[in-house]
């Protein structure tokens, strides 16, 4: 890059000074010359890039030793003295410039040079400043590969983060109902097409576990019924696979040949790959997911095994859940219902009760009916409501309906309005609930057949009546506060006669209420389904309300008298 010049012999322009200069600069090689091209300073660095022994490289024609001269094909080409463009006061760089070392190898750099000023004698020198390319390029290279790896990292962070979230919804499929079998068809409608082309789960802790729900990438391709067995038998090697699975063994592999003389599962979703997982926690084993691929799909590799068996645990962990509800949801109706009392037997009158508990709380609850005859031939109806879903709830609740029994049949002469008047006043004194409602009814029969209705309410939705000829009226007299809340107020009593052939159905309010539809839609709704089954024998007709009236979240508890028809 310099012209050539005077010897080895050139007096220096500098001294100390630039050395210290050179010294303190940046780790790149630094060598000063002069007017001829001489090196008159230069830096370690530069020494050590070109494989001078230290101080060797001053005196050194920088043109004639560090630049080729000719490219043969042997040796680098021959390269444009920088002192050309320095003599003119310009500044000069490169790129793809090429230095000899001390022992002929070429060294690539990057440079670039600045005048020096002249001393008056030797004219104006030059200061060339050089980087290894090589070395450069070595840090580039390991900087696109930490950055290739940033990105494979930052790739792999959005997977997992998509996969975190994808096994969050699973969950959430599983565990926002308590209905197993709508889980399980929430969850294979999530596995198709992310982890498999169908997907099939078979429950049971037989060795031979019921198909339960199913889906596959093409909506039509399965009938909408998976126990339909007729329809698509299963292939005799996924037979044996869900019984191994069944007895304790781990995921089992198949590469599926159909075997079946007619049409079968596997050669209906076109299987070229399945694995048979087991839905297993503890020591239980609920029954197998199985996830088929076809053709079309890549083979199941270890990943995908972890994340199957992951959404095992989760579906296994979901049933136990589900089985533990329903196991304390009977054993909270049982007690519910011992709690109960079984209807008497009233000549001339039918009677039937229905009480259906929450299925989103596994817990007994405050709703109570009850039914007891009077002194005289005269029948007791109640239904009742305390406040709360819990033991306490229940206690308070058979404490409450034991007392107005004794309260009745201590006074039968007494109306329903002055007995709810003495348990008001029971109640406050002995602490028999915080809060309650009710509806007392005395039903009372004379000579010709006929029956006599009188009736008190606190604070409870009022009873319904529906003739033979399909009227409903409610009965809203005899209404005041519930009980507990002014133990001293004076409690009326309504009566009425019923007509032949009349039902009087008591009910409490998860018949009528709910979060989707206020009190006057509910009862609105209670007249009419009422009015269309009307003709149904009193146990199907409480049922039948229940099931298309009432709120699953809360206890439905119904009571429903009907008079003889007319002769």
């Amino acid at each position: 890059m310099e012209s050539s010049g005077a010897g080895a012999n050139a007096v220096p322009l500098v001294g100390d000074a630039l050395m210290s200069d050179l010294f303190a600069g940046a780790r790149a090689g630094m060598y000063a010359v002069d007017a001829h091209g001489v090196v008159i300073a230069c830096n370690p660095w530069a020494e050590r890039l070109l494989g001078y022994a230290p101080h060797t490289l001053i005196g050194v024609n920088a043109h004639e030793a560090l630049h080729p001269h000719s490219g043969d094909g042997l040796r680098p080409p021959a390269q444009r003295s920088v002192l050309e463009d320095i003599t003119l006061g310009k500044r000069s760089s490169g790129d793809r410039a090429v230095l000899l070392r001390a022992d002929g190898s070429a060294l690539q750099v990057w440079w670039s040079a600045a005048p020096l000023p002249s001393d008056g004698r030797h004219g104006s020198g030059a200061v060339v400043v050089f980087h290894d390319v090589s070395a450069q390029r070595e840090r580039d290279g390991q900087r696109a590969v930490r950055y290739a790896h940033s990105e494979t990292m930052r790739e792999q962070a959005e997977y997992d983060l998509a996969e975190i979230a994808w096994l969050a919804e699973v969950t959430l499929a599983l565990v926002s109902t308590l209905n197993a079998d709508e889980a399980l068809r929430r969850l294979v409608r999530l596995l198709v097409p992310r982890l498999a082309d169908t997907a099939v789960i078979h429950l049971g802790e037989s060795h031979t576990p019921e198909r339960t729900a199913w889906a596959h990438h093409a909506p039509d391709a399965l009938p909408a019924h998976p126990s339909d067995t007729h329809t698509l038998p299963d292939t005799p090697a996924h037979t044996e696979a869900l019984r191994r699975v069944m007895r304790g063994d781990g995921i089992q592999h198949l590469t599926p040949v159909t075997d079946c003389p007619g049409p079968d599962l596997f050669g209906s979703v076109g299987a070229t790959e399945v694995i048979v997982v087991p839905l297993r926690l503890r020591t239980t084993t609920f029954g197998a997911l199985t996830l088929i691929r076809s053709a079309a799909g890549p083979p199941y590799d270890e990943a995908d095994q972890v994340v199957a068996e992951e959404v095992a645990r989760r579906t296994a962990l979901g049933l136990d859940n589900t089985r533990l509800h329903t196991a304390q949801a009977d054993i909270a109706a049982t007690l519910q219902r011992a709690l109960l009392t079984n209807l008497p037997h009233v000549p001339g009158l039918e009677l039937a009760a229905h009480y259906q508990p929450s299925q989103h709380a596994a817990e007994v609850g405050g709703d109570w009916y009850d039914a007891f005859p009077l002194e005289g031939g005269d029948t007791a109806l109640v239904i009742g409501d305390v406040t709360g879903h819990d033991i306490q709830a229940a206690s308070r609740m058979s404490e409450l309906r034991n007392m107005l029994r004794a309260l009745a049949v201590d006074r039968p002469e007494e109306s329903p309005g002055q007995i709810l008047q003495r348990l008001d006043t029971a109640q406050a004194r002995l602490s028999l609930a915080d809060s309650a409602t009710t509806v007392l009814a005395r039903l009372r029969p004379d000579d010709a057949g006929s029956w006599d209705l009188a009736w008190s309410i606190a604070g409870h939705p009022p009873p319904l009546l529906i003739t033979a000829d399909g009227n409903t009226t409610f009965l809203t007299g005899g209404k005041s506060l519930l009980l507990g809340v002014r133990p001293s107020t004076e409690r009326p009593t309504a009566e009425i006669r019923l007509p032949a052939g009349a039902t009087l159905l008591l009910y409490t309010d998860g018949l009528i209420e709910s979060r989707t539809q206020n009190l006057d839609t509910g009862m609105t709704r209670l007249r009419q389904h009422i009015t269309t089954h009307q003709h149904l024998p009193l146990p199907q007709l409480c049922a039948q309300l229940a099931r298309e009236l009432g709120d699953t979240r809360d206890d439905i508890t119904l009571i429903a008298a009907r008079t003889p028809p007319r002769n």
